[in-house]
């Protein structure tokens, strides 16, 4: 494993394989870590880390604030991700490449093409996060964790962070920053001596960015529109995958290749090789 700086916090990631680069927006929601790509649900079962690296450069890495990726206590929007992955490609010496989202990794992928559509040859949405459950779930968790900090102040959170291994998704008390302040002493201090009101506030207009929509929240329709992208999307079906997701995204790429696939039919033996195809026709 490797890390660079990009936009001041701190960035794990590790490529794999050779040849042409894919940029890897990683699933697995508010703990969005490189190995998730192997681990978690339906990606454990497909393998695209088995596949992949065959024929192309694979960069994938811990979104900020999760897995052993820095943070920044600050408003954060999809495109403050979008731009992790922008620094990462100009890291690497990259100036194009095509882009994989996954879960929430699609509404970050979707902001890059958006704000950067030159740096992307062709997109792959897996799996996109939305839906009115989605929107509901995101605003509830950080609600409950703006009510543990107004119980127990930030402190309380610091304490958590350190009696825990759950990620903010795992449990909404720790909050969007617990795995740095988990592994940062530095961080954690200057986080518990934040203004608790101010940090309140922050946490409300963070949630409204995040979750403003019962689509696949990111970047905004007229952007998307606009796009000459060649793009894979391949639905989810569940409270956090609404089909409806990915079918906005379908509606708003013009070139947009909706796979038209159920989830148990999305195995090892179909979706490597349908992406292969797309990514290499």
């Amino acid at each position: 494993m490797a890390t660079a700086v990009i936009d001041g916090i701190t960035t794990r990631y590790e490529v794999l394989g050779d040849g042409p680069p894919i940029l890897m927006f990683s699933p697995g929601g508010f703990d969005a870590t490189l190995e998730k790509w192997s681990t978690q649900s339906v990606y454990a079962k497909i393998k695209l880390l088995d596949h992949l690296p065959k024929r192309f450069t694979c960069i994938v890495f811990d979104r900020r604030e999760t897995g052993q990726s820095g943070g920044r206590v600050e408003r954060i929007t999809w495109e403050s991700y979008a731009r992790q992955g922008r620094g990462l490609l100009e890291h690497l010496g990259f100036p194009r490449a095509h882009v994989i989202g996954a879960c929430m990794g699609c509404c970050a992928a979707a902001s890059l093409a958006a704000a950067w559509p030159g740096l992307v040859d062709r997109l792959v949405l897996y799996w996109p996060v939305g839906g009115a459950k989605y929107r509901l779930q995101g605003q509830a968790r950080f609600n409950e964790h703006a009510v543990y900090v107004q119980q127990h102040g930030l402190a309380g959170v610091v304490k958590l962070a350190g009696e825990s291994d759950k990620s903010f998704g795992g449990d909404p008390r720790g909050g969007p920053w617990v795995s740095v302040l988990r592994r940062d002493r530095a961080f954690a201090e200057a986080y518990a001596a934040l203004d608790p009101d101010a940090y309140r506030l922050l946490l409300a207009v963070t949630a409204r960015t995040l979750f403003d929509r019962d689509t696949a929240p990111g970047a905004e329709p007229e952007d998307l529109l606009r796009l000459d992208i060649p793009t894979l999307i391949v639905p989810g079906r569940d409270h956090a995958h609404a089909v409806s997701a990915a079918r906005y995204f379908e509606e708003c790429f013009k070139r947009a290749e909706y796979w038209d696939i159920p989830v148990d039919q999305q195995t090892e033996a179909t979706v490597p090789a349908r992406l292969l195809s797309f990514l290499a026709p």
